[in-house]
């Protein structure tokens, strides 16, 4: 195994077709754990607690860290972060501010971004509205067909590593007219957007209330948990949406938009950005 870039690697492989095996190299998406730390005060001084360990790929490891913590309400805004940084290949630890408290249950990763079932996906969504900061704007921005259909392919043309390897997710962010402002790939399309997020926060632009997402694969639960969180109005994936997923567009005021390909997509909730009749 050769490594290629931080992100790629090559391996020696058989290409078996219907005439001839022949030996050759592929490119490979590398995926590797990350460890998000937090430094905490106590007693006995400044301790790393590790609150997160996610399987990811190597690059842009803080901006994942940054968006994981906002993601997941553990810090409301870029203000509340007075250090973050790589402490090693596969360690990002972040110190937060003292008046910042940190709630033990969310250490666990998926406190609340669980799989529902009835009453529990109630519970989930009412936690997203508990823990988010910003809400999206109603009837805003306004969205062209056209522009839709347009974001797919200007996603794919700009991501390099999955013209590479096949493997990868990728999260863009766009303006209303379609113009891509920022994209990020990761092995997890969770990271994907966390790195997306984490960008965004760390330069002081949240939240992202006049942007358009796109996101590759289905739309889960999860990924709307961020985006609203964030602040972003329309959510466009390329696959399917799961059932909790649209319950929480619909509840946000989110448009969510499924199988955006080909020149068409549905329409899961919040029709009226599109106009009257769209």
């Amino acid at each position: 195994m050769r490594l290629y870039s931080a992100s790629v690697t090559t391996v020696p492989i058989i290409s078996v077709d219907n005439v001839t095996n022949s030996a050759e190299e592929d490119e490979l998406s590398i995926e590797e754990p990350l460890e998000i730390e937090l430094l905490l005060h106590g007693t006995d001084g400044i301790r790393p607690y590790s609150i997160a360990v996610t399987m990811r790929t190597p690059g842009n490891d803080v901006e994942l860290a940054a968006g994981f913590l906002f993601t997941e309400g553990m810090i409301q805004s870029e203000n509340d972060l007075v250090d973050i940084q790589s402490t090693s290949s596969n360690v990002v630890q972040a110190t937060l501010k003292p008046s910042v408290r940190i709630d033990a249950a969310k250490f666990n990763r998926h406190s609340f971004v669980s799989s529902s079932c009835g009453v529990c996906g109630k519970r989930t969504i009412a936690a997203v509205f508990t823990a988010r900061r910003y809400q999206v704007n109603h009837g805003a921005p306004r969205v062209r067909t056209e522009v839709i259909h347009g974001l797919p392919g200007t996603q794919r043309e700009a991501q390099a590593n999955f013209h590479r390897t096949g493997g990868l997710h990728a999260s863009a962010l766009f303006d209303e007219s379609g113009n891509l402002l920022s994209l990020f790939e990761d092995v997890g399309r969770h990271n994907a957007l966390d790195k997306l997020i984490g960008s965004e926060l760390l330069e002081g632009k949240l939240p992202l209330i006049d942007r358009l997402l796109l996101v590759s694969g289905r739309a889960s639960f999860e990924l709307i948990q961020k985006a609203a969180m964030a602040g972003i109005p329309v959510v466009a994936a390329v696959g399917a949406p799961s059932s909790l997923a649209v319950s929480l567009a619909r509840e946000t005021s989110m448009t969510l938009l499924g199988f955006v390909r080909d020149n068409r997509f549905n329409v899961y909730s919040d029709a009226g950005r599109f106009g009257e009749g769209r």
